[in-house]
């Protein structure tokens, strides 16, 4: 009975240390997109100037039908706010250098966020700018 119990012990020890392997693979993979994802707020990098990387989102955008309101410059920033069904979009760009550009994406519905819309906006502001 007590080699059973340390062999329950020793295997439980052995499979958490797979889920902690598994876990970092996993987002060691997730990240080749999307730079960084806090509380529904997403960030990502691009080696871009900001005006192509504005052009590159509001193109992004229009493929995905949402609707632009309004893009105006807030402290050195590039705006964008749009709006999607029920949820609040704003899209932050920011020029680094004169190659780098740092975006930040943020979709409210409500008091809640939804990283995924946040990330989906990246990753076609991505793709568009892999075409250009």
């Amino acid at each position: 009975m007590i080699f059973r119990g340390a062999g329950l012990a020793i295997v439980a020890v052995a499979l958490a240390g797979c889920e902690a392997m598994a876990v970092t693979a996993a987002g060691i993979g997730g990240s080749t997109g999307v730079s960084h994802v806090l509380g529904g707020i997403t960030y990502r990098t691009f080696t871009v100037p900001l005006p192509k990387v504005k052009t590159a989102t509001l193109t992004a955008l229009n493929r995905m039908q949402i609707k632009v309101d309004a893009s105006k410059n807030v402290d050195g920033a590039e705006v964008i706010s749009a709006k999607a069904a029920d949820r609040e979009i704003e899209i932050e760009l920011e020029a680094l250098s004169a190659t780098t550009t740092r975006m930040r994406t943020v979709a409210k519905k409500g008091l809640l966020y939804d990283g995924a819309t946040a990330t989906e906006i990246i990753l076609q502001t991505e793709r568009v700018l892999g075409n250009a």
